[in-house]
């Protein structure tokens, strides 16, 4: 069973940059569905992207435009790059990954990263 574990969050000023790694070293994670999700306290978990198998991706309205996720198979992990943050992008990140054909919700999450905007 895949088991995602994400890294490189933090505390990074407005404006600034980060970026989160996902993988899962015993697992074939190039063939999975993998996602991101966010959540902060006392809101609703929230999609932030998605990348196929074959590296299509979908974006969640607060990442158009500042977010990017992307795939290196040759490591077997799934970044997730943020630019131009905002305090509002301060949560919890969790990476997902499913099976293909899998419901990305049904897959197996990690146990997540925060990521605090602030100055």
């Amino acid at each position: 069973q895949v088991r995602p574990v994400e890294s490189g969050g933090g505390l990074v000023q407005p404006g600034g940059s980060l970026r989160l790694s996902c993988d899962d070293p015993g697992s074939r994670f190039n063939d999975y569905l993998v996602g991101w999700y966010r959540q902060a306290p006392g809101k609703e978990r929230e999609f932030v992207a998605v990348i196929t198998t074959y590296g299509s991706v979908n974006y969640g309205e607060s990442a158009k435009g500042r977010f990017t996720i992307s795939r290196d198979k040759a490591k077997n992990t799934v970044y997730l790059q943020m630019n131009s943050l905002k305090p509002e992008d301060t949560s919890v990140y969790y990476c997902v990954a499913a099976e293909v054909g899998q419901q990305l919700t049904r897959g197996s999450w990690g146990q997540g990263t925060q990521v605090t905007v602030s100055s």
